[in-house]
Order: structure tokens, then sequence, then C-alpha cells
């Protein structure tokens, strides 16, 4: 897993670390099952606290992306895609409706739909 945090950057350390797990998992390079590096390990590779990478853990967990299992260590949950999310087509419906409303083409829903991606 390579991972990199830049110090100086605006984004606190712990958010480069969630995004850039959450990049690999979604890009389908951490398969499902697969075991992340333990908090202590990571926070050493990186050189950072054990509570920065932690917190990062932490919002995985809570984005369902990742399960911690006590001491037998942290999991990808979450495969390359997500499209059977209950809460992501819910909002999907509730998108396509507000545009339809609007009387927008589905290109115009698609292109606000990418700017807030």
């Amino acid at each position: 897993m390579d991972i990199t945090v830049d110090p100086v950057a605006a984004t606190p350390p712990y958010e480069q670390v969630r995004a850039q797990i959450e990049g690999l998992i979604r890009a389908g390079q951490l398969a499902r099952g697969t075991r992340l590096p333990t908090v202590r390990q990571l926070s050493l590779d990186l050189g950072l606290a054990v509570n920065t990478v932690a917190r990062a853990y932490k919002e995985l967990e809570a984005d369902r992306l990742v399960e911690t299992r006590g001491r037998n260590g942290t999991f990808v949950l979450a495969s390359r895609s997500r499209v059977d999310d209950e809460e992501t087509r819910a909002a999907a419906t509730v998108f396509a409706r507000a545009a339809h409303r609007a009387d927008l083409s589905l290109s115009e829903a698609t292109e606000i739909l990418r700017q807030a991606w």
C-alpha cells in the first residue's frame, strides 16, 4: 500500500491518509477482505502519530469502507463499487426527481452531479 503524507499541505494528515486508502479501495487496488496495516505500523511507516492514523481508520469505518475486528486488525469491507448501497440509490432517486421537477435534461443533471463530485 503506497501512501504518502505532505506535512505542509492544507489538508490534515489524517484526511490525506483516509482519502488515499479510500481511493485505493474504490480503484480496486485494495480488495474486499484485504487486511490493512495496523495503526501502529502505518503510523511508523508514515512518521505520524498513532492517533492520526487511528482517526483515518475511524473515518473509513464510519463510511463503511473498512471494519476493525479488534486485535485481528482492520479489513476492507467495500469493493470497487457500492452501486447496491441503499443510501446511494435513495439519494440518486431524490436527485433525479428534483432534476425532473426543475425540467433539467439528463446531460444538465449529469453535469450538476459531475460538478458536485
